[in-house]
């Protein structure tokens, strides 16, 4: 022995090392925990975007389905087509 005391803690490091570990562990269990909880997060992101599109078709339809923004489309289509 060299008469050096490690401070008596296991691993042979120091005991506010260890401490410290212990801690950076206890961090990222709890970052792992926190982020665990929002799993499906971006999968419902998806699910809202997607709906709101849906909607937002829907009512496209609805719209164009109508006999005066027919007239006007019809009206803009034969206008680019006419040459002159």
């Amino acid at each position: 022995m060299d008469g050096h005391d490690d401070g008596g803690a296991p691993g042979g490091g120091a005991p506010d090392e260890n401490a410290r570990h212990e801690e950076s562990r206890g961090r990222a269990a709890a970052l792992l925990r926190r982020l665990a909880g929002e799993r499906g997060a971006a999968t419902a992101e998806y699910a809202v975007a997607t709906m709101a599109a849906v909607g937002f078709a829907g009512l496209l339809v609805i719209i164009l389905r109508g006999d005066e923004v027919r007239g006007i489309l019809t009206d803009l289509v034969r206008n680019a087509l006419t040459v002159g």
